[in-house]
């Protein structure tokens, strides 16, 4: 790569993994008008923390083909899951927008009528303006009865299970849950999910992604792959069992990275690979509580179902080779409901009608230098409490209830630790470039930025509202409903 055809951006940087050449790329310039809009796989894992890949501080295991994503494209450091918990966190990021705009809050069960509401544009619906086939493999989570499907959200095909994994009747706290369906389009192809079949998962969830680029192959396609898998339960095949030196957690990230390598393979079997973005990334961070059937934060405060490092601030990977500089790592802010306004501006599509939260990163992408997109961030948790708001350098967190678990030992086996739910944190003012842990609060060495902080607080609360001030909000949205 000749060195003064592309400089790192401010928040750049150049990087070379171990016995991994950086691929070489073209200028990060827009595709030539009359070719077709590249095709887009969206990879997303559940509770996956940011330091369960060998980019990000893996040990016991590989992730080899993630780590050539990360050689041959962009990693982001900075970026942020739209919420730290599972419905609200795929609300935003189908949708551009902050979850509880649109009605969403926690992690839906199977006896919700709660949904996405149908007048809400997703991905799939905004990408089918430009002519893309749509798929989406794996969990959805964004509502499971009829009318409130993945058909019924603008994809064409689905295969994969409506919630949560743990959704069924052997979790390890409650009986209560029904048994687990695996659906194919709008029918159910295995009414009880068993063990066994959680253990073929990951694979049967590959073969019907690698199906779906196949035979979509001459494009636009765009194929949402979305992994149960590192939510505990834990399962794998026999392929991965036992082939880590970090136990049952280290064979499932193993055997999520050979998925990976099997969608790249059949990208570049089919021909396919030269006009195609990947993205790969995780809907919060790690449920930590459940130990070794858990993954890593990296050293990121408390985990999944908070608003610290730990449960928010996810890996992110972008491979978009000829655009995508190789070997670099993007410091900037971004977040996962930035995903649907940058895909709508690289096809061409108009925004959704209603308001939106994200904003395109496509820049990001392209590695346009001192691109800052994304100023700043809002951290709203539970029902509508603002939590915490992030600009480039600064996070301000609000007084608030909230889960830690830092006060019990994590559980083992699969079976769960304890959690202080309700555990009051202070106001607190942290220096992310500094202190990403979350450990010193500086407020008083920075009175100015805490009232700028305030001002973006203040304009969020107007806007959104906030429960902690017992502010309503004025554009908020109500989530689809079943009856």
């Amino acid at each position: 790569m000749n060195p003064s055809r592309f400089r790192p951006a401010a928040g750049m940087a150049l990087l070379t993994f171990a016995g991994i050449p950086a691929a070489q790329h073209a200028d990060a310039h827009p595709k030539h008008p009359g070719q077709q809009p590249p095709n887009i796989v969206l990879i997303h894992l559940d509770d996956m923390g940011y330091g369960d890949l060998t980019a990000t501080g893996a040990t016991g295991y590989r992730t080899p083909n993630i780590d050539r994503l990360c050689a041959e494209g962009m990693r982001f450091t900075n970026y942020y899951s739209a919420q730290a918990v599972s419905s609200a966190s795929r609300a935003g990021l189908l949708t551009g927008c902050y979850p509880n705009r649109i009605g969403f809050t926690g992690a839906l069960g199977p006896k919700s009528k709660t949904g996405l509401n149908p007048d809400e544009e997703t991905m799939a619906e905004n990408l089918k303006k430009a002519g893309y086939a749509t798929a989406i493999v794996g969990k959805w989570h964004v509502g499971c009865r009829p009318g409130l499907m993945p058909l019924d959200h603008g994809f064409d095909e689905y295969f994969g299970l409506p919630y949560s994994n743990d959704m069924w009747p052997h979790h390890p706290q409650t009986s209560s849950y029904p048994p687990l369906p695996l659906y194919e389009g709008r029918k159910v192809v295995n009414p009880s999910v068993s063990a066994a079949d959680q253990a073929q998962l990951t694979t049967r969830y590959t073969e019907h992604a690698v199906d779906f680029i196949t035979r979509r192959s001459e494009g636009p396609f765009f194929l949402y792959l979305a992994h149960s898998m590192p939510h505990v339960p834990l399962f794998v095949s026999d392929k991965f069992k036992g082939k880590s030196e970090q136990g049952l957690y280290g064979d499932v990230m193993m055997e999520i990275d050979w998925s990976v390598g099997e969608v790249l393979k059949a990208l570049e079997k089919s021909g396919a690979a030269s006009n195609t973005i990947v993205v790969l990334t995780s809907d919060n961070g790690p449920w930590i509580n459940y130990g070794d059937h858990a993954g890593s934060t990296g050293g990121l405060r408390e985990g999944k179902g908070t608003t610290f490092e730990g449960g928010q601030r996810v890996p992110c990977i972008v491979w978009w080779p000829g655009t995508t500089p190789a070997g670099t790592i993007c410091n900037q802010l971004a977040s996962s409901i930035d995903l649907l306004p940058t895909f709508a501006e690289i096809a061409g599509t108009p925004l959704p009608a209603k308001q939106i939260d994200g904003v395109s990163i496509r820049s990001l992408f392209e590695g346009v230098p001192d691109a800052t997109p994304r100023t700043s961030f809002l951290f709203y948790y539970r029902k509508n409490s603002l939590e915490a708001v992030r600009d480039g350098r600064y996070k301000l967190v609000f007084a608030h209830p909230g889960r830690s678990y830092e006060a019990f030992p994590p559980g083992n086996g699969g079976r769960p630790g304890k959690v202080a739910e309700g555990h009051e944190f202070p106001l607190a003012l942290y220096d992310m470039r500094r202190d990403p842990g979350e450990r010193y609060d500086v407020q008083s060495q920075h009175p100015e930025v805490v009232e700028e902080l305030m001002r973006i607080a203040d304009a969020a609360r107007e806007d959104l509202g906030d429960d902690l001030r017992g502010m309503p909000g004025r554009n908020r949205r109500p989530a689809g409903r079943a009856e």
